[in-house]
């Protein structure tokens, strides 16, 4: 699986972006993916992810009720949608996907393939 994502910019704070993470394969409907970020100096941190037929998310909890994340299987995409910016969004966005095991994993060891970055930046 190759992982493809896109959509990152500049925004002011209040604002919104959709981030879009495309995939190659036919088994991408398969996987969990997810939505990690690392900002200047920082560690890489989980965002979000989705299950492989959209049961079941998680979040972090700096972005509930902020982001949404989602996925359209028939395009091999996963979307995150952004609303609500604040500047301490402002980071490095990838998407990772990993074998389905039957839970949401926050753990970056358990991804398989990871998507190149997406900058977000966010300014006040």
């Amino acid at each position: 699986v190759q992982l493809q994502a896109s959509g990152g910019g500049l925004v002011q704070v209040g604002g919104s972006l959709r981030l879009s993470c495309t995939a190659s394969g036919r088994t991408f409907s398969t996987y969990g993916v997810g939505w990690f970020r690392q900002a200047p100096g920082k560690e890489r941190e989980f965002v979000t992810a989705i299950s492989p037929k959209s049961f079941y998310t998680g979040y972090t909890d700096s972005v509930k009720g902020r982001f949404t994340i989602s996925r359209d299987n028939a395009k091999n995409t996963v979307y995150l949608q952004m609303n609500s910016l604040k500047s301490e969004d402002t980071a490095a966005y990838y998407c990772a996907a990993h074998r389905w095991i039957g839970v949401i994993s926050q753990a970056m060891a358990e991804y398989d393939y990871w998507g190149q970055g997406t900058q977000v930046t966010v300014s006040s």
